[in-house]
């Protein structure tokens, strides 16, 4: 597990899940390199529509892969404002690029200080011990 990446500008819920402040109290969101590991060949992603609203800890899509079907939860509360549609044609991106070019969505956070409740990446990193 040592080798799997958790970048430190980037906050992480206990559902795996990394959270990316992109200005303007818009978060990007995405799973961790853990999440992505541990579900394998990611082979299809299923994401909220732009303009749903979602609660913290909603689910709110699924990402597929060879060995299962994992949902995805909200980690704050907002309204969809982006979702990743390169993740149709190539969902794998997931595995490529969990904090990258496989982000899913992003949020117009209803509180933007709510980001910082959530873990950093000592924290995070201590949880999957």
């Amino acid at each position: 597990m040592s080798d799997l990446e958790y970048p430190a500008d980037l906050r992480y819920t206990s559902d795996h899940e990394w959270v990316k402040e992109q200005g303007d109290g818009v978060v990007r969101v995405g799973i961790t390199a853990f999440a992505q590991d541990a579900l394998g060949d990611v082979v299809y992603v299923s994401l909220p529509g732009v303009g749903d609203t979602v609660s913290a800890g909603d689910s709110c899509g699924e990402v597929e892969s060879t060995k299962s079907v994992s949902d995805l939860y909200s980690p704050l509360e907002g309204e969809v404002t982006a979702v990743n549609e390169q993740l149709d044609a190539t969902p794998e991106l997931v595995n490529s690029d969990p904090y990258g070019e496989g982000w899913m969505y992003e949020l117009k956070v209803a509180d933007p200080a709510a980001v910082e409740q959530l873990q950093d990446v000592d924290a995070y990193k201590s949880s999957l011990n």
